[in-house]
């Protein structure tokens, strides 16, 4: 995995929800706060060896980043415009998004 790929990586959360939306800290309940957890590049890495059909990643960033440079099969999503449709039909599975904040 190239520094570029881990850098981006070391954002990941595996989460239900976007996590690069416009949220302030004080707008999530405590509920949405336990379905969040921040995963390391390695854990990352693990899930995405496993090829399990479980875990699906999705790319936050720009539509231009994302044809860049993306995490191997991350799915480009605009988190302006989310929907139902773009989110694997397993509820148990683990979902992680990522972006980069350049603030």
């Amino acid at each position: 995995m190239n520094r570029t790929l881990s850098l981006v990586l070391a954002g990941a959360f595996a989460i239900s929800g976007s996590a690069c939306s416009k949220q302030k800290a004080g707008d999530s309940t405590a509920a949405q706060a336990e379905a969040l957890r921040k995963l390391t590049v390695d854990e990352v890495s693990t899930r995405l060896a496993a090829n399990d059909g479980k875990t699906f990643v999705f790319d936050n960033n720009s539509r231009e980043s994302w044809v860049k440079e993306h995490v191997p099969g991350a799915k480009w999503v605009d988190d302006e415009h989310v929907t139902a449709d773009v989110l694997p039909a397993d509820k148990a599975a683990t979902l992680i998004f990522y972006c980069h904040d350049e603030t």
